[in-house]
């Protein structure tokens, strides 16, 4: 509003400085986080986009060499592949039962009783327990030696085996100790049944349908969302598999868990070939994001949003 001056008025002029200074103290609180992002994300990721043309050892200048990295990647490193095959391994059988037993969880402790929520906690912890941590208590279960599990089985007397230390099962028992950091995923699943509307069971069950006609055509459709973003978020998490297997095996034995980010590790920090593990990391970048993409295009296949008439016309 102007005055009879054609100026603004004083409470305009009030309004005008309160924006100004909100916006500023936004601008501040902000501050913090930016840096951050520039100093330790940003400029991070474009370094390493720069070095992954060159020849860097960390310890003289990097040495320009182009594509150089990605066609030796491809062309003369077996253990490229290796890692490569044996983290989609990893990630084939573990994210599927991973859903799958996070999912029967959920539904097992979405039930009203007064001691469910211990069985939340109990079911959710070990997903919050350090990961060296952990790593240290599946060596201790699965050593071949003085392992809790091969003094079980002679117990029982049935044969025992090597293990972790066996390259035919070593990546099997990987993702079977991936089993103990479900509680993420069942804590999601969790939340996404408890607001399923309950009318829909009870539609459903004065139509006559049974358990498994209710899984079928009422919890999952109406899961499809948080099943999809379990499913993206556990298979970027897949192929970053890392702790355990540098803690336990190193890559061992016979480089049967030599998981993709293990090999990266030891290229820049125990081979000094940053440049080489620059590239490695820009090569996993565009695999993850192929997986990605290619799960929010099949997504319309499948994800049902409440409300949303075009995943309708898709079923």
């Amino acid at each position: 509003m102007l005055g009879s001056d054609g100026m603004p008025s004083v409470g305009e002029r009030r309004k005008s400085v309160l924006h100004r200074r909100e916006a500023w103290e936004g601008r501040l609180c902000i501050l913090p986080w930016l840096v951050g992002f520039v100093v330790f994300t940003a400029g991070p990721m474009l370094a390493s986009a720069y070095f992954a043309f060159t020849k860097f050892d960390a310890l003289s200048a990097p040495e320009w060499i182009g594509l150089g990295n990605f066609v030796d990647m491809v062309t003369k490193d077996d253990l490229f592949w290796v890692s490569l095959y044996n983290t989609a391994y990893y990630t084939s059988l573990s994210i599927p039962l991973y859903l799958l037993i996070a999912l029967c969880a959920a539904m097992a402790l979405n039930v009203r009783y007064p001691s469910v929520s211990i069985f939340r906690t109990v079911f959710y912890l070990p997903s919050i327990t350090p990961s060296v941590a952990s790593a240290i208590l599946w060596l201790m279960i699965f050593q071949p030696d003085y392992g809790l599990l091969n003094t079980f089985l002679t117990w029982i007397h049935l044969p025992t085996r090597q293990w972790l230390f066996d390259p035919q099962v070593a990546k099997l028992v990987f993702v079977i100790m991936g089993i103990w950091g479900i509680g993420n995923f069942m804590v999601i699943f969790l939340a996404g049944l408890q607001s399923i509307p309950e009318h829909l069971y009870e539609a459903a069950a004065i139509d006559g349908a049974g358990w498994w006609a209710r899984l079928r055509h009422v919890t999952l459709p109406m899961l499809s969302p948080i099943i999809f973003f379990n499913l993206v978020i556990g298979i970027i998490g897949s192929f970053q598999v890392f702790t355990a297997a540098y803690i336990i095996t190193d890559g061992g034995p016979v480089n049967s868990t030599l998981f993709y980010v293990l090999y990266l590790w030891n290229n820049a920090f125990q081979f000094f070939e940053m440049g080489y593990a620059s590239a490695l990391a820009w090569v996993l970048f565009v695999v993850v994001l192929i997986f990605t993409f290619i799960q929010f295009k099949l997504a319309n296949r499948w994800v049902y949003y409440e409300g949303d008439l075009r995943s309708l016309e898709g079923t």
